[in-house]
């Protein structure tokens, strides 16, 4: 691929021109050091002290191929395949979502609250994260990630061997089926779809247009729709004093709450994320 020149700082200015009409200067910036480093293995200050250097034309190559597909307002985190979760490497790709940083979070809560579940439920698992995440922390733990997606699952998958950690994973549509069959579980998770669709021309191009929307949205009649039917289900494969998890929407973290207050779960409990906001849902069978 020809360039103008091929010294890292030429890079640096191809992507700012090419993306400026979709991201900040700064964002372009952050952009060009993560592709720097998950193609070219280098860091911030290889990158600074190399910045007028010359790349040879494999290292050309392999930093100029992500910038079609940014352009074109694909996730950067598609583009170049993989993200960082809880030390983990998460493959990801179209058909599932990009794990959030509040996601971590959740996983950090869960660590923390239980001394060490024996069998875990991750419903909706998508790129499996959550089970991922959990069964690293637990190694000792059987783990049962399900979800309605064949795509979902077969990258999940992917995800268990690239990280050397099993997991059971399961087709299954939780609004539909019956998860008895599954067993019984001292810790059920879940992360459902819990954007309200009047939100979706809100969302960034980069979610709203390539993320799946079977994983983000729910129907503005019924938000709670999915914490309903998996808190109500859970009730019959979780054991007396298990622990149920909920990743939830700001505005709706708290309903979900009174909701499990409603089906008789103690110990209710509605967390904050790091900015502030209500997002996790706690409660014990």
């Amino acid at each position: 691929m020809r360039t103008p020149d091929n010294r890292v700082v030429s890079v640096l200015e191809q992507y700012q021109a090419q993306l400026a009409d979709r991201y900040s200067a700064g964002e372009v910036k952050a952009i060009v050091r993560t592709v720097f480093h998950e193609r070219l293995g280098w860091d911030v200050s290889q990158m600074e002290i190399r910045k007028f250097g010359s790349l040879s034309e494999s290292e050309l190559l392999k930093v100029y191929l992500p910038l079609k597909r940014l352009r074109a307002g694909e996730p950067m985190q598609y583009v170049l395949g993989e993200v960082d979760f809880h030390g983990l490497r998460i493959g990801v790709g179209p058909g599932v979502l990009i794990p959030r940083p509040e996601t971590e979070e959740m996983v950090d809560h869960i660590v923390r609250y239980d001394p060490g579940p024996s069998r875990v439920l991750d419903i909706g698992t998508g790129s499996g994260c959550i089970g991922l995440a959990v069964k690293r922390a637990f190694p000792n733990a059987t783990v049962l990630a399900t979800d309605v997606s064949p795509v979902a699952l077969e990258i999940a998958r992917r995800n268990g061997a690239l990280n050397d950690l099993e997991v059971e994973w399961v087709l299954h549509d939780i609004l539909k089926e019956d998860p008895t069959s599954l067993g019984r579980f001292d810790l059920v998770v879940s992360n459902p779809p819990y954007v309200p669709r009047a939100e979706e021309m809100g969302l960034s191009e980069q979610v709203r247009d390539h993320e799946p929307h079977l994983a983000l949205f729910v129907e503005d009649e019924d938000p709670l729709l999915f914490y309903r039917v998996i808190a109500t289900k859970a009730k019959d494969v979780l054991v007396e004093g298990g622990h149920l998890w909920f990743e939830g929407h700001w505005f709706h973290a708290a309903g979900v709450g009174a909701l499990l207050a409603e089906l008789r779960y103690t110990s209710v409990e509605v967390l904050n994320d790091l900015s502030g906001n209500q997002r996790f849902i706690h409660a014990r069978r």
